[in-house]
């Protein structure tokens, strides 16, 4: 199967549209993206608990949207099979129609049944999975996940969380579950079940409080359709990749104007996970009107501080990175954020990666 192709003819539903074309007439398909939501007259969203995983999948199925927590981030949850259920996440987080979804699944033979696995995939999958890594590999033909989950590509992005709530979510659904993170699309991504709600209550049917996000970035993506090319850092060091399957192509940075059919997964995007202030990358000073982002240690005159590890640890500080962009951007009286330095690194090439994003222009 070529990659990157839109589908039409036989197994697209009769659909011959062209690239984003084929996204607009499929959100329609798939309902015109008008998910059943809570704020369409059901009240506010449910805030379930562990113990609530069997309600929880039974709204997957009936086509609702359930915010879980994952090792990573907090994701939106869809039936990946339902495309209704599929275009109101799109439609719930305000999400570009071309920006694709990672579905997640119960275990490595339930993704690879979905999706053509090279001898790489599978290295990778016994390494990694259950685990921060996604995987981006040709569909299978018979796959049972809605076009629209992967933006009309002939690709798909899967992954095996590492939480045991996510598990035992998809194996009472039954199937898999697309989800990107749970918050409205560009901003930062949740690391709780608050920072769901500030971003989706009313608009999806469920949130599971499964407590603070163990890694807090997102995954790892890889693309595995041709040569090994990084698509985004995160939670897997590409170092830790390489010492599987050999050396990794890393892509050229996304210019603002690059087309949206580049897109191939999700966190491409140029400006993304971005809090309401402005972001000031690499700081050797701060002024009393900026929020300090800090790392390994704090510098003087900061209108507040948020220290995401004083012992300079990248887990510690990839955990907290989403919290303390969180918590700065709240706080009255401040004009921009400021963030100190952190090592590119290991995990510090994801904190990079989200600050750059971040800080870059809207």
């Amino acid at each position: 199967m070529g990659h990157g192709r839109t589908p039409g003819g036989a197994g697209s539903g009769g659909w011959q549209p062209q690239a984003l074309g084929w996204r607009r007439a499929a959100l329609r398909q798939a309902g015109l993206g008008k998910p059943r939501l809570p704020g369409d007259g059901r009240g506010v969203t449910e805030r379930l608990g562990p113990g609530d995983i069997a309600r929880a999948a039974a709204m997957l199925r009936a086509g609702d949207l359930v915010g879980f927590p994952t090792e990573t981030v907090y994701g939106l949850g869809a039936d990946a099979r339902n495309g209704r259920a599929v275009a109101g996440v799109f439609e719930a987080k305000g999400r570009p129609h071309f920006n694709p979804l990672i579905c997640h699944f119960a275990d490595a033979d339930a993704a690879f049944a979905e999706v053509e696995a090279d001898g790489r995939a599978r290295a990778l999958a016994a390494a990694f999975w259950p685990g921060p890594l996604t995987l981006v590999l040709p569909r299978q033909p018979g796959c049972v996940v809605d076009l629209l989950a992967g933006a009309g590509l002939d690709t798909l992005a899967v992954r095996v969380p590492a939480n045991p709530i996510a598990l035992a979510l998809i194996a009472a659904m039954d199937g898999p579950v697309a989800a990107p993170s749970a918050n409205r699309s560009g901003g930062v991504s949740p690391t709780t079940a608050e920072h769901v709600l500030a971003g989706l209550d009313g608009r999806i049917a469920a949130v599971i409080d499964g407590g603070p996000c163990a890694v807090g970035v997102e995954s790892t993506v890889l693309d595995l359709t041709g040569g090994a090319v990084l698509l985004r850092h995160g939670g897997v060091p590409v170092e830790a990749i390489e010492a599987v399957i050999g050396p990794v192509g890393r892509p050229l940075p996304l210019s603002a104007g690059a087309a949206a059919r580049t897109f191939r997964s999700p966190g491409m995007m140029l400006s993304h996970y971005a809090p309401g202030l402005p972001v000031r990358l690499g700081a050797m000073d701060v002024l009393a009107d900026e929020g300090l982002l800090a790392f390994g240690g704090a510098l003087p005159g900061a209108g507040a501080v948020f220290q995401l590890s004083a012992a300079a640890d990248l887990r510690e500080a990839a955990a907290r990175l989403f919290a303390g962009l969180r918590a700065l951007d709240a706080l009255p009286g401040l004009r921009a954020i400021a963030v100190m330095p952190v090592p590119e690194t290991g995990l510090g090439a994801a904190i990079n990666d989200r600050l750059a994003r971040a800080a870059a222009p809207r």
